[in-house]
């Protein structure tokens, strides 16, 4: 082992201990003094109790005199190490290392695998394996060589794993980079020494399997099944099982990396430039002329915006494969990235991909975070195009519907180029480049048979692959699935099944050449499956969502969780199903139109039933989610009886959650399917429920089209209760999203409705919302009159978490009137009965308006307080749109108390947070806070900036207070200039007509 250069004392502790000093290896005495000397390296730094360092300086009991001797043995290292008594300190009743005074081993061991860690993360992964390689060289053995008492083993166990960690992150990437053959050696040492660890082992069956040693592959998860069974009675992981079952199906995606791209282009990039492009079908056969076409038009490029290349064809011609070949080519002429985003728009029973969701899509893989895309399509093609300025990328649009889901997505600026693929020719897609491809020429037919099932196969029995080519009508897709069987049947001949295909086709009713050709594909795979796989591939696809969970398919299907994951692996094993991750599959498109067309009139019962199932099932595991994530909601009778069907683990809030955001497309796609089928009841009372959701999440546009499907229902049910519910929910919506005239509509018909029901629950519901309008709106005598009634309505029922949202409301009407002690005592009240519920959503909300009005108050030490407690509750991942006003007044109470800004600043970060979102309320007044803020610090221009756009907002919502506030903020910035004095008139006018008086201003 080198030592360090100069006099720089190391200690090496992985492995037998060593010292060093200047070159020279330092003698460190007897067992006792090397055990305590390796202990106290184990934690550098920290502080170690004589009684610790007696642990792990004897095997068994302790003598009597262990403590004597643990200081004698510190006393003997000080003599022996240089400068030791810097070295080895005594502090309080322990001793620790003075890290500062040396080298450790396992301190740089540790350096080094942090920094490989995010040399990986930054796509850096050549640099990263080079950095792993160092920590790992530093390795010499276990620590002390493994001997020592319990205490020095067990560190020596826990250093042991985390070298081991570090080797497989190595061995990963190394395969990412596509090494394979090289790596199998060394990984059988490992695996050897350590066979029950998965991890190593899967890496060396991928090294295998890319080396051409598929048996042998297989034959290492083998060894490891029967190790696990006799020594742990348990199988392999479901990772390590997944991985033995693609590398038995030989799937493509267990196929190492392609070329790497040229070297990204000198410009700035926030990381290492992306590529989400499907993986490049190593038996790609055929095409050459329509590739040929494909890189000539690409090469053409354009001065004046992108360069757009259309691809379209029937269904199944290979419009993606070639796509996708033609992208891998072109990738070294578009160094910034190369982007591919399937947007569904010919998938049966499914929604396209809106351009709002692509765009979300495309910005995150550009490595735009979450909160800095904005809700709105406008302002997210706006920061897409701007985005890509000076950039060139190349962006595969698959499966598009129409143009009008295409332009948005399409760049302004010239640089990059755009490829396109769709059945139909898009005529209004101004400025691309079409080219139309339809079936395989026959030759091409026959190479594509001779790549995909063996050319030995072929050449036994040439005249049955040639009919098989031609009874698939050579389209590719067939082709594919065609051979698939074969492979998976070697009894089978080619001949044996062209006499099946050519039945098959004789029984289709009439179809286009194409299309008929899939079909009987499609058929005949479904054809082989027995009489129950049939049934459940045809009500499976009866799921409206893109996605579907064992659960769901249990509804569908009436059956238990796993006969439903048994019937989705035998169809995901004949390519029937797709398994987008573990846990969740999915029809291709063409074999979910297959499977519908199965559907037929004789089973419209039993379908009709299975919806039924499925609809019970979303809702009864909603209402177990809301109850978890939504303390103190009330519970509402549905008419429903509760689903039988087994429900997914959402024993915790953190499950129901993650189940929520997992499953929301389908919930959101289940509601419009109850709509289609006419099952009102169920549109109604899911939409309650996931409006909880999307509320909550910031969803606000869904949140508005969900509520006006469900008033709709409701209507249709002719059910006043949960027309009252859905209108009050309505009107939510419409206050956040700033439609106050429909939202006011909604909130006084669903108060009209409760009334005639005698329902308080909705009637103060919707008296608290028609409440917000009008506190809104600047009308607040009014909007406390509604207030009064819906509090004291809530408090007789015993809704204090109804109570305590509307408190907060009145806490802001009052705060915004200049009542601030009003405004104190409501948001107390509200904070206090959030906490009795178990510190529920609202509770950071009603602290931030006791805050608001602590400032009102100049209690601005107690504003502090309240605001540091909010920030607190809020976390990482609470409520953008409320924890930005919560930052906005923590950077004003911090300013008025003398502190310094925060690095971030914090009102910045609130102007960041609201640049994102799309609520107008929330962004004007935090715009007006931190503009308020600018002026104080003297930054008037700033200032003027925040103000003239938050009254650009709220006056165009009639958000009458921040309206007002917004006209004071730019006449206080302007200064004595004639547009001030004007803005200033205009503020006093407002606030005189909401009763605002001069001295209970925000200043």
């Amino acid at each position: 082992m080198t030592t360090a250069a100069g006099d720089r004392l190391r200690f090496n502790i992985l492995g037998p201990i060593e010292g060093w000093s200047n070159g020279t290896r330092l003698r460190l005495g007897g067992v006792i003094q090397e055990r305590v000397l390796a202990t106290l390296l184990l934690d550098p730094g920290k502080v170690l109790p004589v009684s610790r360092l007696v642990e792990a300086a004897w095997d068994e009991e302790p003598p009597t005199t262990a403590s004597h001797q643990v200081r004698k043995a510190i006393a003997d290292l000080r003599r022996r190490i240089p400068g030791g008594a810097d070295v080895l300190l005594t502090d309080g009743p322990g001793y620790r290392v003075a890290l500062e005074q040396c080298e450790i081993d396992l301190a740089e061991f540790g350096l080094l695998t942090r920094k490989a860690k995010i040399a990986a993360a930054e796509s850096r992964p050549a640099e990263a394996a080079e950095i792993l390689r160092g920590a790992l060289a530093l390795w010499r053995g276990p620590v002390l060589s493994g001997s020592g008492g319990p205490v020095i083993q067990a560190a020596s166990t826990s250093i042991e794993e985390r070298r081991l960690t570090a080797a497989e992150q190595l061995f990963e990437l190394h395969l990412a980079l596509g090494e394979a053959a090289e790596l199998v050696v060394d990984l059988k040492d490992l695996v050897n020494q350590h066979p029950l660890r998965e991890t190593l082992r899967g890496q060396l069956m991928v090294a295998l399997y890319r080396s051409g040693r598929q048996a042998e592959a297989l034959e290492e998860y083998g060894k490891v099944r029967e190790l696990l069974v006799e020594e742990l009675g348990i199988d392999p992981g479901p990772q390590l099982t997944k991985l033995y079952e693609g590398i038995l199906r030989e799937s493509p995606e267990l196929a190492g990396p392609g070329p790497a791209p040229a070297p990204a282009a000198p410009v700035p990039l926030p990381a290492e430039p992306p590529s989400t492009l499907p993986y490049d079908l190593s038996d790609f056969t055929g095409r050459e002329r329509e590739l040929a076409e494909i890189l000539r038009c690409a090469g053409e490029g354009s001065e004046q915006g992108p360069q757009i290349v259309a691809i379209d064809g029937m269904g199944g011609c290979g419009k993606t494969s070639l796509a996708v070949r033609a992208a891998h080519r072109l990738a070294p002429d578009y160094p910034d990235g190369q982007l591919h985003i399937d947007l569904r728009g010919y998938t049966p029973g499914d929604q396209p991909v809106t351009a709002g969701t692509a765009l979300d899509s495309l910005l995150r893989a550009l490595g735009i975070p979450g909160d800095r895309i904005p809700d709105d399509v406008p302002a997210r093609t706006a920061l897409w195009r701007a985005t890509l300025v000076g950039r060139r990328l190349l962006i595969l649009l698959d499966n598009a519907g129409d143009a009008a889901g295409i332009r948005p997505l399409l760049p302004a600026s010239s640089g990059c180029l755009v490829l396109v693929t769709s059945r139909a020719r898009l005529v209004d897609l101004d400025g691309a480049q079409w080219i139309s491809i339809g079936v395989m020429p026959p030759e091409e037919s026959a190479t594509l048979v001779a790549e995909t099932l063996g050319a030995q196969r072929v050449a036994a029995e040439p005249e049955a692959a040639a009919e098989l080519a031609r009874l698939c009508g050579h389209l590719p897709l067939a082709l594919r699935i065609a051979t698939a069987r074969l492979r998976n049947r070697p009894r089978w001949t080619l001949q044996y099944l062209a006499e099946r295909l050519r039945d098959e086709t004789r029984r289709l009713d009439e179809l286009s050449s194409g299309a008929r050709s899939v079909s009987a594909t499609l058929r005949l795979s479904y054809q082989a499956l027995d009489d129950e796989c049939r049934t459940a591939f045809r009500t499976l696809a009866l799921h409206p969502g893109g996605d579907m969970d064992v659960h769901a398919a249990g509804a569908l299907l009436g059956s238990g969780t796993r006969e439903a994951e048994d019937l989705l692996e035998m169809l995901l094993d004949v390519h029937l199903v797709q398994q987008p991750e573990i846990g969740l599959y999915t029809f291709h498109d063409l074999v979910r139109s297959f499977a519908q067309s199965q559907l037929g009139e004789s089973a419209e019962g039993e379908d009709a039933v299975a919806v039924e199932r499925l609809l019970c099932y979303y809702l009864t595991a909603t209402e177990v989610a809301c109850d978890l994530l939504y303390s103190g909601r009330r519970h509402r009778p549905t008419g429903l009886l509760p689903s039988s069907a087994e429900l997914p683990d959402l024993s915790t809030a953190d499950r129901a959650q993650e189940w929520f955001l997992r499953e929301q497309t389908a919930l959101l796609a289940a509601v419009k399917l109850a709509e289609r089928r006419g099952h009102d009841r169920y549109v109604v009372c899911l939409a309650r429920n996931l409006v909880f959701q999307l509320n909550a999440r910031g969803h606000l546009e869904e949140f508005g089209e969900l509520g006006r499907i469900a008033v709709a229902a409701a209507e249709r049910l002719q059910d006043l209760a949960l027309l009252g519910v859905s209108l009050s929910n309505l009107g939510v919506a419409c206050w956040k999203l700033g439609r106050f005239s429909e939202g006011l509509d909604a909130a006084r018909e669903s108060r009209d409705v409760a009334i005639r029901l005698g329902d308080l629950h909705t009637q103060a519901h919707s008296e608290s919302i028609l409440g917000q309008f009008n506190s809104l709106l600047g009308n607040f005598a009014e909007a406390l009159g509604h207030m009064e009634t819906a509090i004291a309505h809530e408090r007789s029922l015993g809704i204090p978490r109804a109570e305590a949202e509307s408190l907060t409301i009145l806490s802001t009407l009052y705060e915004q009137w200049g009542r601030y002690e009003e405004a104190r005592d409501a948001a107390q009240r509200s904070a206090e009965l959030s906490l009795q519920l178990g510190q529920h959503e609202g509770l950071p909300g009603a602290i931030t308006d006791l805050a608001l009005a602590h400032i009102g108050l100049g209690e601005y030490g107690e504003a502090d307080r309240c605001l540091t407690e909010a920030r607190a509750l809020y976390g990482d991942t609470g409520n953008q749109v409320n924890l930005a006003l919560t930052l906005a007044l923590s950077a004003d109470v911090e300013d008025r108390l003398g502190k310094p800004p925060r690095t971030p600043d914090q009102a910045e970060y609130a102007l960041q947070l609201m640049r994102t979102n799309s609520s107008p309320l929330r962004r004007a007044k935090v715009e007006n806070t931190v503009g308020r803020l600018r002026l104080r610090q003297g930054d008037a221009v700033a200032a003027l900036a925040l103000h003239q756009h938050a009254f650009d907002l709220s006056a165009a919502i009639s958000y009458r207070i921040e309206e007002a506030y917004a006209l004071a903020g730019m006449a206080a910035a302007l200064g004595d200039t004639a547009e001030a004095r004007a803005h200033r008139a205009a503020a006093e006018k407002l606030f005189a007509e909401m009763g605002v008086p001069a001295d209970r201003r925000r200043t």
